[in-house]
C-alpha cells in the first residue's frame, strides 16, 4: 500500500504509522523531542523482519505477471538488462525520499511526515520565493498521482480478474489432469470479458465498504497466502523443458519498448510504502539495509520471472503470465488462486485513493448524511474503475499506461527534484545535481513516450491485438 491517513469514523486525521485510531494523538506524539526524528506508535513497532515482508508485499502484485511481456517487449537481453537499471534508481530514489524526510522532520520540529507533506516541505526550502508560495501544491500533486496510481492499480484488478476468470470458466469442460501441454483449448464461449468485470462489481463494492485497515489486514493475509502459492507453482512450470531461445531477438524493435518502460515502472512503484515502514520501525538504523536487501530481492524475483516467463512462452506470451498456464485442473487452481488474492487486494489498495478523496467531500455534508455521503462515494470510485476497465479491456495497456503516467511521476520524476530543492540551499554538489536531474529526465521522457505510445496502441492496435482476453 502507500502513503496514507488513516481516520476514525469522525475523520480525524491520524497518519497509517501514528498511532490507532483507539488513541488520541496526543498520546502518540507523547515525548517528541524537537529537532529529532520520534518514532511514532511505538507499542505497535514492527521488527525487521515484518518490515522486510511488508516491503516485499507492497512491491509484488499483478505488475510481476506481467512483466514477461515486458522482457518481449524488450528483447531477451535488453529487458533483463534495463529491469535491473530501473530497479536501481527506483531503490536510490527511495533512499532519497527517506533521506529527504529525515532531514525535514528534523528541521520543522515534525515527528513524522509523508510523502505530500514531504514534497510539500521540501519546496518550502527552495530558494525561489515563488516555489516557496505555492509549495501547498506540492502535496496536491502527489496525492493526485497516488489517487491515479490506486485506481490505476484497481482498473488494472478488475481486467486481470476478467481475463484469468473467464479462461478457466470457457475451458472448464476441456480441463484435463495432463500438464505437459501447455496449449489453452478453447471448449466454448461463454461471454464478454467486460460482462465479467460487471460481474465481479457489486462484489468488489461491498469490499471497498469495509473502512477498518485491522479488518482488511485478514484479507492481506489472504491475499498473500494464496499468492505465494500461485508464485511457487509458476516457477516450478517455467523451469521446466525451457525451448531453444536461439529465435528470440536480444533487442526488440524500439516502438515497443516504451510498453517495456511503463510496465516495468508499474511493477516497481513501491515508493508509497517506505516512508509508513520506515517510520514504523522499532529499529530505524537497519531500514536503510533492509529497504536494499528486500528491493534486491524483488528485483531478482522480477529479472527472473520476465526472464523465464519469456522463454518458456516466447513469441505467445499474454499480458499476465497465468494466461499462458496449461489447461489442467492443477494450472487452472493457480490462476484462481492468484485471482483470489488480487481479488482481496483490490479493498487495500482501494483504500489508499478512498482515504485522500472520501474525508474531503464527508467534511463537507451534515453529520447525519455522512455515512450515505461515504458509501455512495466508495461506490462511485469503484465504479469508475470498472467503467475504465471496460473501456480499456486490454491488460498490458491499462499497466503500461498507468505505469507511464503516474508510477514514473511518483518513483522518478518527483524524489530528485525534492533532493534538489531541499538541499540546494545548504550547499548541494554540482553531480548531485546532475544525477538528480538526469534521473527527472529519464522518468519525464518515459512518462512522455510510454504515455503516447500506450495511447496510439489503445486507439489504433497492432495486428493480432484486439484485446487481453484469454482467447484471442
Amino acid at each position: 500500500m502507500s502513503t496514507q491517513r488513516l481516520r476514525n469514523e469522525d475523520y480525524h486525521d491520524y497518519s497509517s504509522t501514528d498511532v490507532s485510531p483507539e488513541e488520541s494523538p496526543s498520546e502518540g506524539l507523547g515525548g517528541f523531542t524537537p529537532g529529532s526524528y520520534q518514532r511514532l506508535g511505538e507499542s505497535n513497532s514492527t521488527t525487521w523482519f515484518q518490515t522486510l515482508i511488508h516491503l516485499l508485499k507492497g512491491n509484488i502484485g499483478t505488475g510481476l505477471l506481467g512483466l514477461p511481456l515486458a522482457v518481449k517487449n524488450a528483447g531477451l537481453l535488453l529487458g533483463p538488462v534495463s529491469l535491473l537499471v530501473i530497479g536501481i534508481v527506483a531503490v536510490h530514489c527511495m533512499g532519497i525520499l527517506v533521506k529527504c524526510a529525515h532531514h525535514l522532520c528534523r528541521r520543522m520540529n515534525k515527528p513524522f511526515l509523508d510523502y505530500g507533506d514531504t514534497v510539500r516541505y521540501g519546496l518550502e526550502c527552495s530558494t525561489s520565493a515563488w516555489i516557496r508560495n505555492h509549495s501547498h501544491w506540492g502535496r496536491y500533486v502527489v496525492d493526485f498521482f497516488l489517487i491515479v496510481t490506486q485506481l490505476g492499480f484497481c482498473c488494472v484488478y478488475f481486467v486481470f480478474l476478467a481475463d484469468n476468470f473467464k479462461q478457466v470458466i470457457e475451458a472448464a469442460n476441456g480441463t484435463t489432469t495432463d500438464c505437459h501441454n501447455s496449449e489453452v483449448v478453447v471448449q466454448m464461449t461463454t461471454m464478454d470479458s467486460r460482462l465479467y468485470m460487471l460481474a465481479f462489481l457489486p462484489f468488489l463494492v461491498l469490499l471497498a465498504f469495509i473502512r477498518n485497515l485491522r479488518i482488511l489486514s485478514i484479507f492481506s493475509l489472504l491475499a498473500n497466502v494464496s499468492m505465494l502459492v500461485s508464485l511457487v507453482m509458476i516457477y516450478q512450470y517455467i523451469v521446466q523443458r525451457i525451448p531453444d531461445p536461439s529465435h528470440l531477438p536480444l533487442v526488440a524493435p524500439w516502438k515497443t519498448y516504451p510498453l517495456f518502460f511503463g510496465t516495468a515502472i508499474f511493477a516497481f512503484e513501491g515508493i508509497g510504502v517506505v516512508l509508513p515502514l520506515e517510520n514504523k520501525m522499532k529499529d530505524s538504523q537497519k531500514f536503510p539495509l533492509i529497504l536494499y536487501l528486500g528491493m534486491a530481492i524483488v528485483t531478482v524475483l522480477y529479472i527472473s520471472l520476465g526472464s523465464l516467463g519469456y522463454l518458456q512462452f516466447g513469441a505467445a506470451i499474454k499480458a499476465s503470465i497465468t494466461l499462458n498456464m496449461p489447461n489442467c485442473w492443477l494450472y487452472q487452481s493457480v490462476k484462481l488462486l492468484y485471482s483470489v488474492g488480487i481479488f482481496f487486494t483490490y479493498a487495500l489498495q482501494f483504500y489508499v485513493a478512498a482515504e485522500i478523496v472520501i474525508p474531503v467531500i464527508v467534511s463537507r455534508v451534515p453529520e447525519h448524511y455522512k455515512l450515505v455521503v461515504d458509501l455512495l462515494v466508495r461506490t462511485a470510485m469503484v465504479s469508475v474503475t470498472c467503467v475504465l476497465a471496460i473501456l480499456i479491456p486490454r491488460l498490458e495497456l491499462v499497466i503500461s499506461l498507468v505505469g507511464s503516467v503516474s508510477s514514473s511521476a511518483l518513483a522518478l520524476i518527483i524524489p530528485p527534484l525534492l533532493e534538489v530543492t531541499t538541499y540546494y540551499g545548504e550547499g548541494l554538489s554540482p553531480l548531485t545535481i546532475i544525477k538528480d536531474a538526469l534521473i527527472s529526465i529519464l522518468g519525464f521522457v518515459g512518462f512522455v513516450v510510454g504515455t503516447y505510445e500506450s495511447l496510439c496502441e489503445l486507439i489504433q492496435p497492432s495486428p493480432g491485438k484486439n484485446s487481453t482476453s484469454a482467447f484471442i
